[in-house]
């Protein structure tokens, strides 16, 4: 069931012909859509870290 080297290059060229590569202008649009989730989940998470610890000062200054 071993296949020689040049068939697998072959059939390795015959994969690689198969994909539909993304153009420049989805790329472009995909890389914006991920800097801009990124960014909504940086404040996102951020107001929730902001929220737990003013939260957390609010029980801790009723015992200290």
């Amino acid at each position: 069931m071993a296949t020689n080297p040049i068939q697998f290059i072959q059939q390795a060229r015959a994969e690689v012909a198969k994909v539909v590569w993304p153009t420049r202008r989805e790329v472009f649009v995909t890389t914006i859509m991920v800097f801009i989730m990124a960014a909504l989940a940086a404040t996102f998470f951020a107001l929730v870290d902001l929220g737990i610890r003013s939260g957390l000062q609010l029980i801790l200054s009723f015992f200290g």
